[in-house]
């Protein structure tokens, strides 16, 4: 089994679940959060749910 991870590493597939907020999104984010406005509006823009902005405090 790890030979096969290890092979698709080397092929540049290294699984798992993308991410959801990318850096562009995460700017906005900040943007927003920074001009007060509630995270329930930020995540409805971006369309992603509030949970998905609070996976680290010092993030938005």
């Amino acid at each position: 089994m790890l030979i096969g991870l290890d092979t698709a590493a080397a092929n540049g597939n290294h699984g798992g679940r993308p991410p959801a907020v990318d850096g562009d999104m995460l700017a906005v984010a900040l943007r927003r959060r920074d001009a007060n406005e509630p995270v329930t509006s930020i995540a409805r823009h971006l369309g992603v749910g509030r949970s998905t902005l609070y996976p680290d405090p010092g993030r938005v």
